[in-house]
């Protein structure tokens, strides 16, 4: 069916929040980006005079792609060269979603969104659907066609398996900043000290470098660990302006709603460094540089205000 004005309308002022809610099921930006292309598409295919209530038809059929998405994708994972870790969204993205609620603001953390690859596809939805965006029980359940029951009983299982008694802080622009460069100047200081007083006892690094740029294979734990390895990091060299493309400009950003340090050469980021703060110090080092989980983040950074540069010439 050719699709109005009207409709397009309709369907662009739900995009924002299908990208948001598309993006949380599936850890990656570019694929929900696919995914929401893929629900105008069968928006404009409907027989849309029967579409009584817009949003939830979207909603929908978009979670039943993101459910055949999860499902691919968890046998892609088992294939994937190195460690998997969620696309880095910038905080000025709408892929975010709403921020308003301690929860809202937990679901889409890096460290959330890695947790959440735990789950079933089912109890990805239903803790999504549920947490983030505040569905009723009633609603999820007809979305899944499920029983009321049997949904909330997903949502309890779900909580279970994420459930971390870390307790994280949530931080601002400027706190954000300080803390990159609390973090940065013990990374290039060369001492190891300085790195493990900023870290917590279990601290964990991990990479992903989808096995084009190299990175470890295994998460490194523990204060002292992870402290040598961001000392290494942190060296420059020539092989490692080799890999990246050439010298970078380091600057501090959010990601997820936590600190971040951005590598970017010319006008690509190449690398995101996401800080996962809790009360107890940095507790997670996660370090993105996978090109392909990159793009987005290149095309965002160049469209809003990020300040200086906290290194110039790395």
């Amino acid at each position: 069916m050719l699709v109005g004005t009207h409709e397009v309308e309709v369907f662009e002022n739900a995009r924002a929040r299908l990208e948001a809610i598309a993006y949380r099921l599936l850890g990656s930006a570019s694929d929900a980006e696919d995914t929401v292309q893929e629900t105008f598409l069968r928006w404009q295919a409907a027989d849309r005079e029967f579409v009584e209530t817009p949003l939830a038809w979207l909603t929908k059929v978009l979670t039943n792609i993101c459910l055949n998405q999860l499902a691919s994708a968890r046998s892609r994972r088992e294939t994937y060269v190195g460690q998997w870790l969620p696309e880095p969204v910038f905080a000025t993205d709408r892929m975010l979603g709403p921020a308003d609620t301690v929860e809202q603001r937990e679901s889409v953390s890096i460290a959330m969104l890695t947790l959440m690859e735990r789950l079933t596809a089912k109890e990805r939805v239903v803790y999504v659907l549920r947490e983030a965006f505040g569905y009723a029980h009633g609603e999820i359940a007809e979305i899944l066609e499920l029983t009321e029951a049997n949904c909330q009983q997903i949502y309890r299982r779900a909580k279970q398996h994420v459930a971390t008694d870390r307790i994280r802080v949530e931080v601002d622009e400027a706190t954000a900043r300080r803390i990159v460069e609390e973090f940065l100047a013990a990374a290039l200081s060369g001492n190891t000290d300085s790195l493990v007083g900023l870290l917590t006892d279990d601290a964990i690094s991990v990479g992903d470098g989808g096995g084009v740029v190299v990175s470890l294979p295994q998460p490194i734990t523990g204060a002292l660990r992870v402290a040598r390895f961001l000392r290494r990091l942190f060296e420059p060299t020539a092989a490692k302006w080799e890999s990246i493309g050439g010298r970078a400009a380091l600057f501090a950003a959010m990601t997820n709603g936590m600190p971040a340090l951005v590598i970017v050469v010319g006008r690509r980021v190449v690398g995101v460094i996401t800080l996962e703060v809790t009360t107890d110090g940095i507790a997670a080092v996660h370090t993105q540089a996978n090109p392909a989980k990159l793009a987005r983040a290149t095309r965002r950074w160049a469209t809003f205000e990020h300040g200086g540069p906290l290194i110039e010439n790395w």
